[in-house]
């Protein structure tokens, strides 16, 4: 049959197989479509998405070139679906399966011999196979209970198979044009004219040609090959015989009847067997394809309830009707009520999301889904919408159950075709949304999310019917502090002069993770000092730990810069101590942390504080600017130890002109809003150029009021300073009430 059909995508295609203009097409465009896609400049400055839509064109290319001009228009969908084009193109390269056939027919026409070996071997490997399927009917009856589960895993076979051959054809058309190098053609004459020469290192003789290499060329890879059209000569022989006495020349006869395509096809298949198995090996460690790799915690496993969770009531307020519904759903529904499908858990790092969604798991005393938003993303498309669609199908059959997404913004991002997009991403987030919408609530699966970052998801992930309810997860308030450090204290032997409520003002601002780093660093530090119990002095070293580091002891410094730190350190402590609206002083150190600082003054509030007014913002800048003040009003002149003191009192003037509306000039109007409240914080202007100008001006101008009321206020108090800073240099770290002391001692009539 010389025509042969194949039907792509519903479309039937011809192409005549033993037109030999033809099939010289065909393989010309397959090395040529393999040269392109393989090109790397080609994909220079392209996005993923971009990227795609290059190998889409270039196989809509080799149709219309192959095929005629507009098959691409038939046989494709008009969007950029890569893996139908990718199907379509090995569903046609697969032809030359079909060309070899045709030729062997033809090889076999003019060689009765070849026909009959490859006949006998077809009979033995027939009867071979016959064997081993008697041999293995018992075995196979056994398996067909199995055949179900098998049937799964086909589909990822059939996948892995299809790029392996795609990969090895790829990849043996470049290896191919790489090896074979450069060819030439000469003369007979000339070719033995260069035998005569001893020019000829080594000779193939075919049936109708003559290969030869010249021993000149010394590469070892893209050697130029020389042909020769052979002609009935007697003398090749023996001239033959005499160049390799002479020179070396090696010479063999090649058979033409089927041995290079032996070695052809044995070589493909070693080349797919080897990405075979690699692909197997990446798809495995990904957790295969389109398989969600969810953790699975049956029962209480999670390890995890609400009396575990501490700081935190009002979520888990918000989380308790969840619990219950999935306890008691009958109530619920017979009034009419519907579980939300989901909560989102919404708050900065380390505040406890994630403990949470594993407490509601472990009230409830259902299994618990947990997976990582990043764990839907992989470099396959359409994987990640595999991957949703099998949690869910997970989650149904095991229904009552919780489903948690950690991170959920690694797929939820909103879609904004502005910027490009990503293809992958979005259909994963298509598929969340659709699953989401096609469950039903009353078989008790509810969807937990948790995330720092909710303004960058998309809207209709956060619409009622999606994720019903947002939960905000927040910094632990005082009682909070005091809560969550009982929670990790209880297994940790502690004497009687741990006063958790002192600990939990000097923590103002920490997190949960925070308060269990500083439990767990206390009880360090009295392992290392040889006791069996955790005094306050550890946990108090502790909080300098976590939030100041560990103190340099390898870190000496000069006599004179331990001055200026003493005097910098004090400045900021004696301002404090003498204004009014300002916290108490816990401890002054001027010993080099790890984290930075070559010292600090470290204040305790007295009490929770939510609100700041103008007067405790404005004692604050005083304050800050004390270090440098003090600097200067010493050794007349300035270092770059206030760079951070510069940072945060710069930070606190812009935003009491742009946000608190503090400022005179510009009154109360809101010229600056707050991006990524739970994470950096990072500040956008709302104003024009013109204004932003003048809000820049408006803060040198505070800055500089406050610099110089801390040097008045210095200057009136140089003898307390002299003296608190002697005691530090010969100390190098001081308590408050020691502070305190020397103080009043200086200035008794304070």
């Amino acid at each position: 049959m010389s025509v042969s059909k194949i039907n792509v995508n519903g479309v039937e295609l011809e192409i005549n197989l033993l037109d030999a203009d033809v099939i010289e097409r065909f393989e010309q465009l397959n090395k040529d479509i393999s040269r392109k896609i393989q090109d790397p400049k080609a994909y220079e400055g392209k996005t993923t998405a971009e990227g795609m839509k290059f190998q889409c064109r270039c196989v809509e290319e080799y149709f219309d070139s192959l095929f005629g001009l507009g098959t691409s228009n038939r046989v494709f969908p008009k969007n950029n679906d890569l893996g139908i084009r990718m199907d379509a193109f090995a569903q046609v390269t697969a032809l030359s399966g079909t060309i070899k056939t045709q030729i062997n027919n033809i090889a076999d026409k003019y060689n009765p011999q070849r026909a009959q070996n490859r006949a006998e071997r077809r009979a033995a490997k027939k009867k071979k196979n016959k064997k081993n399927k008697k041999k293995n009917s018992g075995s196979n009856s056994n398996n067909n209970n199995n055949n179900g589960n098998k049937g799964k895993n086909n589909r990822s076979i059939i996948v892995i198979l299809v790029i392996s051959i795609l990969l090895t054809f790829l990849f043996w058309r470049v290896f191919d044009r790489v090896s074979s190098g450069r060819e030439e053609e000469v003369t007979y004459g000339q070719f033995i004219e260069m035998l005569d020469k001893g020019e000829v290192g080594s000779v193939k003789i075919y049936g109708s040609k003559i290969v030869f290499e010249n021993n000149a060329d010394d590469k070892l890879i893209s050697k130029t090959k020389y042909t020769a059209t052979r002609i009935s000569d007697d003398s090749l022989a023996e001239k033959l015989r005499q160049a390799k006495t002479k020179y070396g020349t090696e010479y063999e006869g090649v058979d033409e009847s089927g041995s290079a395509m032996v070695g052809t096809i044995i070589s493909y298949i070693v080349m797919i067997v080897a990405f075979y198995l690699l692909l197997s090996m990446i798809m495995k460690r990904s957790g295969g394809v389109g398989r969600a790799n969810a953790k699975i915690y049956v029962e209480k496993k999670t390890g995890v309830t609400f009396a575990d969770v501490a700081g935190e009531e009002e979520a888990k307020e918000s989380l308790t009707e969840m619990v219950d519904f999935l306890h008691n759903p009958k109530k619920y529904l017979d009034i009419g009520a519907k579980l939300p499908k989901g909560a989102l858990l919404v708050g900065p790092p380390g505040t406890g999301k994630t403990l949470l969604a594993k407490a509601v798991a472990g009230e409830a005393n259902v299994p618990f889904f947990s997976m990582s938003g990043s764990s839907f993303v992989e470099m396959y498309v359409g994987v990640g919408a595999s991957r949703v669609r099998d949690l869910f199908k997970q989650a149904t059959q095991m229904a009552p159950c919780i489903i948690f997404i950690d991170e959920i913004d690694a797929i939820g991002r909103s879609r904004d075709s502005r910027h490009g997009g990503d293809s992958e991403r979005e259909q994963t987030l298509n598929q969340l949304l659709a699953e989401m919408d096609g469950f039903d609530t009353s078989k008790g699966i509810v969807i937990l999310a948790a995330t720092n970052r909710p303004e960058v998801l998309d809207k209709a992930l956060l619409r009622p019917g999606r994720f019903d309810r947002r939960v905000i997860v927040e910094k632990p308030d005082l009682k909070g502090r005091i809560d969550t450090l009982k929670v990790h204290s209880k297994n940790v032997k502690m004497d009687e002069t741990v006063d958790l409520h002192e600990l939990a003002l000097a923590t103002s601002g920490a997190v949960g993770a925070d308060l269990a780093n500083i439990i767990n660093e206390g009880a360090l530090a009295a392992v290392r000092d040889g006791r069996s119990l955790v005094s306050q002095q550890d946990l108090i070293g502790a909080v300098e730990v976590v939030f100041a580091g560990k103190e340099k002891k390898d870190r000496l410094l000069s006599k004179e810069e331990k001055q200026i730190v003493a005097y910098h350190e004090v400045g900021h402590a004696l301002l404090a101590a003498i204004q009014k609206h300002t916290e108490p002083i816990q401890r002054i150190t001027i010993v080099p942390r790890t984290m930075g600082s070559l010292g600090y003054v470290w204040q305790v509030p007295e009490e929770e504080k939510y609100l700041e007014s103008k007067k405790e913002l404005e004692a604050e800048l005083i304050t800050l600017l004390g270090g440098r003040a003090a600097e200067e009003l010493k050794f007349d002149s300035v270092t770059t130890g206030a760079s951070n003191d510069i940072e945060k009192a710069t930070k606190t003037a812009r935003a009491m002109i742009t946000m608190y509306g503090m400022s005179d000039k510009f009154g109360m109007v809101q010229l600056e809003s707050i991006e990524g409240q739970y994470l950096d914080r990072n500040l956008a202007l709302q104003c024009s150029d013109e204004t932003a100008t003048k809000i820049d001006k408006e803060i040198r101008d505070m800055l500089r009021d406050s610099y110089n009321k801390a040097k008045r206020l210095l200057s009136a108090h140089m003898t307390a300073l002299d003296s608190i800073a002697s005691f530090l240099i010969e100390h190098e770290t001081i308590t408050g009430k020691e502070f305190m002391s020397i103080l009043a001692q200086v200035e008794p009539q304070r």
